[in-house]
């Protein structure tokens, strides 16, 4: 008789096969001293990273006294967490053979966290696992990427996401789930976000924006850019608040707590302002996807009628360059601190120039 195929011990996990087998065969060969999670936010990273250090660890416990988890406080990892985290890392396992130290958001770390916590990648305690979580290997110094395996992690697929929103919402239509898999671009946050009755509204008011650049011959560029802008700000505001509420129960400095609060509210609304740019783009690409006869490939699914009205093989090239436009927006907000009112302002016009008929 055949071998009894076994279980992973990450199945619950969705996808992300990759960084499953690499962590398989440290189970079972013995893990390295440094791992390095990377890939883009919402995938499950930090999720896995916990998984891992339970099975390390030979624990099915959320907490465990030789578990150790650092999360950014404000905008950045500072050297104190780190020294924290080293003088820690010296200390015995107090139940396991090991200790395992799980670094959130490695990429915030400042360089001198890197540089002190590069002392004990060189020379770790033989009982000591590291693993850091980051959204990108840039901010990461070479002289720590090196030290560490790799674990690469990618935006899960539309078919995951469907799977995910069949059970969460299953209440909703199927073009609508269909639409949401795919708006979700391979992120857990944003399908969480895409869910919410508030965030639906966002929605609506962006693909109104969308369309009245070539619908309303009274389209206001500057009415337009603020719209987006209070999505944002509506995000971010709701992000303050959870994030209060969450520092409430941690031994926090007044500092620490406002810097944890002040960057969940940045980063939401930077996050969301993104996310809209880059769905704005995407319903652009619907028009042209429907004017050439590509149906198939429409992510607003559940706006399909509404598409099929609006797309005309005459605003196809207007399209085309309104995707760019978007797309390039999106880029320079990402890279360079813009204002974004203005930024937004300039490409509302633009893009009423592309498509107006």
């Amino acid at each position: 008789m055949g071998a009894t195929p076994t279980t992973s011990p990450f199945e619950a996990l969705p996808e992300q096969a990759a960084a499953k087998r690499l962590l398989e065969a440290a189970l079972r060969e013995g893990p390295a001293h440094g791992y390095l999670f990377h890939g883009p936010p919402g995938v499950g990273k930090r999720n896995m990273a916990r998984a891992f250090a339970r099975c390390l660890l030979g624990t099915d416990r959320l907490h465990h006294p030789d578990m150790y988890e650092l999360e950014a406080l404000g905008d950045m990892i500072r050297i104190d967490a780190i020294r924290e985290l080293r003088r820690d890392l010296h200390m015995r396992p107090f139940e396991a053979d090991r200790r395992v130290y799980i670094l959130q958001r490695a990429h915030l770390m400042n360089e001198e966290a890197a540089d002190a916590l590069l002392k004990d990648l060189e020379e770790p305690p033989a009982y000591a696992v590291l693993i850091l979580v980051a959204d990108t290997l840039g901010p990461i110094p070479d002289t720590i990427s090196s030290r560490c395996q790799l674990v690469p992690f990618s935006r899960l697929s539309e078919h995951a996401m469907a799977e995910i929103l069949a059970v969460r919402a299953p209440e909703l239509g199927r073009a609508e789930q269909l639409s949401l898999a795919r708006l979700a671009g391979g992120r857990f946050d944003r399908l969480a976000r895409l869910l919410d009755q508030k965030a639906a509204k966002r929605r609506s008011v962006l693909l109104t924006c969308a369309s009245a650049v070539y619908r309303d011959e009274a389209f206001d560029a500057a009415e337009a850019a603020a719209a987006l802008l209070a999505n944002a700000r509506e995000c971010g505001a709701e992000a303050k608040a959870l994030e209060e509420v969450k520092v409430e129960g941690l031994d926090l400095s007044t500092r620490d707590a406002e810097q944890r609060v002040r960057h969940a509210q940045r980063g939401a609304e930077r996050e969301e302002l993104l996310a809209q740019l880059e769905e704005l783009a995407t319903w652009f690409r619907d028009l042209v996807a429907v004017a050439l006869g590509a149906e198939s490939a429409v992510i607003h699914v559940d706006r399909l009628e509404e598409l099929r009205h609006d797309a005309t093989r005459e605003r196809v090239a207007g399209a085309l360059q309104a995707v760019e436009a978007v797309l390039e927006t999106w880029r320079r907000l990402e890279e360079f601190n813009l204002t974004p009112q203005l930024a937004l302002e300039a490409l509302f016009i633009e893009l009423s120039s592309e498509l107006s008929d």
